[in-house]
């Protein structure tokens, strides 16, 4: 069955680009004006991705976000965000509401349709990483230190679950990118540092002393706490 996007999109033009991009992608794809009326389809019908634009008439995508995450039943779909503005705040704030992605305004229909593959990948082979204090249960998509939760946006828990996995081997950028993002990135890399800068932050890895996240100057970044169980 093909995977069912929710696109939020105030301007009716965008709405059906992207409609049209993502049909032409083979995914079912239902598209609103408000971040109201997609919380409302949310308690008829659960999709496999959102995508929302951050400005928005009445709640933005932000909050709107924000209230997705509080929901045990959309806290784990993934959530690409729409921006016009290109600044490394916007960016982070959303990352921080609990959006997966982003994609600034005017895209490429074909980056477009990458990075939503992107997001819908899942892993086949689902198992529970121990590395240290800090353990990852791919079944329920859960991260805890310390035996307590951890909550994390989905690329957070997908880029710490690939560095667990390949525990005290150095990744290079593009590693990470490509396998994360699913495509040969050649944008700005500035999104892995960001999403990285937040992981360590949720985790309690001091940026300074590194503990679990090493920075690879001019490589990548390492995993190296523990042993990989």
């Amino acid at each position: 069955m093909p995977n069912l996007i929710y696109v939020t999109e105030d301007d009716e033009n965008i709405r059906e680009l992207i409609k049209m991009v993502l049909t032409n992608s083979s995914y079912n794809v239902a598209v609103y004006e408000s971040a109201e009326e997609v919380l409302q389809a949310c308690e008829e019908k659960i999709p496999d991705l959102f995508i929302f634009d951050i400005m928005l008439p009445a709640m933005n995508g932000i909050d709107a976000v924000k209230l997705l995450r509080k929901n045990s039943k959309t806290k784990a779909v993934p959530v690409l965000m729409l921006t016009a503005k290109d600044t490394e705040f916007d960016k982070v704030v959303g990352l921080d509401a609990g959006a997966d992605d982003y994609i600034t305004k005017p895209f490429g229909v074909m980056e477009l349709s990458a990075r939503a593959r992107a997001l819908l990948r899942r892993n086949v082979v689902l198992e529970k990483i121990t590395c240290g204090a800090i353990s990852v249960n791919e079944a329920t998509r859960e991260v805890y230190k310390n035996n307590r939760i951890v909550e994390l946006t989905f690329k957070e828990f997908e880029l710490l679950q690939l560095l667990m996995k390949n525990n005290d081997r150095v990744l290079t950028r593009e590693e990470l990118l490509n396998a994360i993002w699913g495509y040969d990135y050649t944008g700005e890399t500035r999104t892995l540092d960001a999403h990285i800068k937040s992981l360590r932050q949720k985790i309690g890895d001091d940026a300074e002393k590194q503990e679990y996240i090493k920075t690879v100057r001019s490589v990548g970044y390492r995993f190296c706490e523990g042993e990989l169980l």
